[in-house]
């Protein structure tokens, strides 16, 4: 039978403000990227989210960002590789301690925003970012995009790299990522996002935004928390997918 991990972008909200239903995308993913509070996220909350993913038997991830509250870490920041390695490290080791006392631990890294797709092609951010999960511990998977120069990094370390793909977002004809500053950059039909997550995990290929078809690799399908519509986003992905016959199951 074939199998893929779903995941989402949880534990974004700040103090006073939520962000998406978190508790109702933990009974639908098998794996949740919770903040690590230099995007988004502050202690409480991220401990609350890590207890009730355990409490749900998700896997936790780090999701690493910029330190960039202001910008929900979706600006790029020309930080010197060095730092950011110390910020992604100390980014992961706090929410490590979360996880733990909450029964379980960080099974796995995935960086956010403008981190996500800066390291899909800045080789020295890329190695910062692949140096700093090895150095803590070299067992970590690391989640991003198949071709970036950031797996290229991760392998050479001996990292377990899972190609992820984007249920919710379009992408451009070189299979990337379509800026967010670009008109339908981000997708919110539930049906039609279920049949292109459907088309992805079944022929390893999506429509492209001028129309071609272009192959992606997918071990894990993200649906982000923070979309409006994100639940039934996420819950038309889950039953097409156990409707194909694919087997939801968290990759580590």
């Amino acid at each position: 039978m074939a199998h893929v991990d779903l995941n989402a972008d949880l534990g974004e909200g700040f103090a006073i403000w939520d962000l998406g239903d978190d508790d109702a995308m933990l009974g639908l993913v098998t794996s949740a990227n919770i903040a690590c509070g230099f995007h988004a996220g502050d202690p409480a909350r991220l401990a609350n989210t890590c207890h009730a993913a355990a409490a749900g038997g998700v896997q936790i991830g780090a999701q690493v960002s910029y330190r960039d509250l202001a910008g929900f870490g979706r600006r790029f920041i020309d930080v010197e590789p060095a730092e950011l390695r110390a910020e992604i490290i100390y980014q992961i080791g706090a929410l490590d301690a979360l996880a733990r006392v909450a029964g379980s631990r960080v099974s796995y890294v995935k960086p956010h925003g403008a981190l996500y797709n800066t390291i899909v092609d800045h080789r020295p951010q890329a190695r910062a970012v692949a140096q700093a999960v090895h150095d803590l511990d070299p067992r970590l998977p690391v989640l991003g995009l198949s071709g970036s120069v950031f797996f290229d990094e991760a392998r050479r370390l001996g990292l377990r790299t899972v190609a992820e793909a984007f249920a919710d977002r379009a992408y451009t004809p070189e299979g990337r990522l379509l800026s967010r500053r670009e008109p339908g950059a981000v997708l919110h039909d539930p049906a039609q996002i279920a049949a292109r997550v459907s088309d992805m995990v079944a022929n390893g290929e999506v429509e492209a935004v001028d129309g071609t078809r272009i192959t992606v690799s997918v071990e894990s399908v993200c649906v982000h928390g923070d979309s409006p519509g994100a639940v039934q986003i996420a819950g038309a992905v889950r039953d097409r997918l156990v409707a194909d016959g694919v087997e939801l199951r968290r990759f580590h």
